[in-house]
């Protein structure tokens, strides 16, 4: 069996952070929460410290989840040589796992072109997959992109393809990394027999004519990075992953008509919205609208 290490990404965590370490320890031989609460008051994740084979990192600064995820990651390789991990998975604050599903992921290891595999995001309030069309899907199938929570990553590629990319901050994290690792020759896998509980926010219903629409309001501030990143990553991969930058495409606009047309306040959304895919064609960088309290790591745009 491949050793296994957890990386669980935390910020302003609520009890759900001790389940879901609790739940990983059970087929991880470490877990390292990266806490980026800002501030120096107290958070739940500083419990976990004293826990044994857990690992708190903690530096009071809110530097986005791609930051912290590397974070995670130099803490886990940096250690001595027999502690490294063959296996990394990647962990959301609510993401409890199910018992046997880092195990039914890492058997697909042993095909050395698997870079990624990962479980099938469930909406346990609607009893459905969250992605089109899993459900009549097959039981494993080739995915240009995977969310991050539930991924499980083969060390060496995390070592080959690079960092997880700050500039980013939050949004589409998961799909230019895993772009990178498919677009490196390897394999990126989703099991739908492996369910992982996933929550995409608040949800609301929008009535338009003959229609209800369903959607998970986001703050205007990660309008323009949802904008942004998917701007860049369309730019870089039109011509290695086609369907999917075309999809996304399709997306974006969607987004933009709903986000800004239904909900208010419409027009700093619209505005937020303009900017990104502005800076995302440009390859700059807005730092108006990161969250308060947040920053990009130095030597990013």
């Amino acid at each position: 069996m491949p050793t296994i290490a957890a990386v669980a990404t935390a910020f302003h965590p609520d009890e759900r952070l001790s389940a879901v370490v609790e739940a990983a320890l059970k087929s991880c031989a470490r877990v390292v929460v990266v806490d980026n609460t800002p501030g120096d008051g107290e958070s739940l994740a500083e419990a976990l410290r004293e826990s044994p084979g857990v690992v708190v990192v903690r530096d009071g600064r809110n530097r986005g989840l791609a930051a912290a995820l590397n974070a995670g990651v130099q803490e886990l390789l940096s250690g001595d040589a027999s502690e490294i991990p063959d296996l990394v998975l990647f962990l959301d604050q609510d993401s409890v796992l199910p018992e046997d599903l880092v195990l039914g992921l890492a058997a697909h290891f042993d095909d050395p072109e698997t870079g990624i595999a990962a479980p099938a995001p469930w909406d346990e309030d609607q009893g459905r997959y969250y992605e089109p069309g899993t459900a009549k899907g097959p039981d494993v199938a080739e995915r240009d992109a995977v969310i991050t929570s539930g991924m499980l990553v083969r060390r060496s590629v995390l070592e080959q393809v690079g960092p997880f990319r700050a500039e980013f901050f939050v949004d589409h994290v998961d799909n230019d990394f895993c772009l990178r690792v498919r677009a490196a020759g390897y394999r990126v896998l989703r099991d739908k027999r492996h369910k992982l509980a996933h929550s995409l926010g608040q949800r609301n219903q929008h009535k338009l004519p003959g229609v209800s629409v369903a959607s998970s309001r986001h703050p205007t501030w990660r309008l323009y990075w949802i904008a942004r990143n998917g701007t860049v990553l369309i730019r870089e991969h039109r011509k290695d992953a086609p369907a999917w930058s075309r999809g996304t495409g399709a997306y974006l606009v969607w987004w933009f008509l709903l986000r800004t047309l239904i909900e208010a306040p419409r027009g700093p959304r619209a505005v937020a919205m303009v900017r990104g895919f502005r800076d995302g064609l440009r390859g700059r960088t807005d730092r108006r609208y990161l969250p308060p309290g947040a920053e990009i790591p130095s030597g990013q745009p």
